[in-house]
Order: structure tokens, then sequence, then C-alpha cells
């Protein structure tokens, strides 16, 4: 599970957080639009959290012990497979203001697949790095604001090299709906295959 903001969440009331119960929980940074129901599902899973180092020691000091803390650049074998955190542009902080380090992004090895979480991010040049990589798929935000929009995730899509796309980060927020027809021909035009799945529903990789 990746950054988990559930029951605050008008457009999520049907999901249950208490039947939610990941082996893994990947936190990209520390804002509460990505933190909210953390503490309930880490109780209720005893997932194992992996996060970068500062995130790590404050979640170490609320009592939370099965951490495994990273930094940009870095890599680790799981059981599941392989985590590389990687770099993203954004702020981060925790949610009672706490400094939360470095907002991140993952690459994902796993089931033969390799799949980028790019996180909260603005587009950057950063990506490039990921060309090489022969990405399956790719989760961008898109929702413009407080992230890339749509025209920035297109150039996001071209700097990784990836023409399978999951947008993340929309809708949530009055500032951050898109207008889905437009966007998803936006994505067609560029030859990217944009996947919008509504919430709840699940996407064979």
């Amino acid at each position: 599970m990746f950054d988990p903001f559930i029951s605050p969440n008008e457009m999520a009331k049907h999901i249950d957080v208490n039947n939610l119960k990941p082996d893994y929980i990947l936190l990209s940074h520390g804002h509460g639009d990505h933190f909210a129901d953390f503490f309930t599902i880490e109780k209720n899973s005893g997932a194992k959290v992996i996060c970068i180092a500062d995130i790590a020691g404050w979640l170490g000091n609320k009592g939370i012990t099965n951490i495994h803390a990273m930094n940009i650049g870095g890599s680790f074998n799981f059981d599941f497979g392989r985590v590389k955190m990687v770099n993203a542009v954004h702020s981060s902080s925790m949610p009672d203001g706490s400094y939360g380090g470095n907002p991140a992004g993952f690459v994902i090895y796993a089931d033969g697949k390799k799949v980028y979480f790019a996180g909260d991010t603005a587009l950057t040049y950063d990506m490039k790095l990921l060309a090489d990589e022969n990405l399956d798929w790719a989760l961008l935000p898109i929702g413009d604001n407080y992230t890339m929009g749509p025209d920035d995730a297109i150039k996001a899509s071209g700097f990784i090299n990836c023409k399978n796309v999951i947008g993340v980060h929309y809708d949530t927020f009055p500032v951050i709906k898109i207008n889905k027809v437009e966007t998803a021909e936006k994505f067609t035009k560029a030859g990217i295959n944009l996947k919008l799945p509504a919430i709840g529903d699940s996407i064979e990789l």
C-alpha cells in the first residue's frame, strides 16, 4: 500500500479502512493527504513500513517499530521484490508539522514487472534516469496545482520512457479536479495508455 489517505476522502466513503491489511506500507512523504489512515492500517495489519529515514525516526518516536528506513538512490531486496527510492520534487512535513525529510518516489521490481510510483512531484529531469529501466507501468500525479498536471505528466512519460500510466492525485480536492475526457484525449494523442480507475477498482499490471 502506498500513502494511505482514505477515510477523510469523500470519494472513498465506501472503503472500510479496518478491512485493509497490507503486508507493506510505502510512504512517499509525510503530508496528511498521504498519511491520514496510516496508524489505523499499520495497527490492524502489522505491515512493515518503507520510508525515508527522517520519517522512520518520527515513526519510531511514535512507537512504530516494524520499519525499513531508506534514502534517495538506495535500494533493497524484500521478500516480494526489490524497492528503489528515487527523487521527487515536492515538500514534506509530518501531520504535526515536524520535519519529514525529502519527498520520494519508488521503483518496484516484482513478479517480473517494473513499476514506478512517482509520489507527489513536479516534472524533473531526474526522471530521465529511469529511461533505461524499461518500466512496465508508472503511477504519475496529474491533478496540477500541488503536483504535475496532465501536460507535464505526458512529458514525464517521455522522460521515463513508459507508455502505460495510471493517473493519481487528482479530483480529491476542488483545486485538483481534472477534465477526465480532455485529459484522456491528450494522453491518447501522445500515444500513452492512461488508466483512471475508479476508487476500489483493480488493474492487473
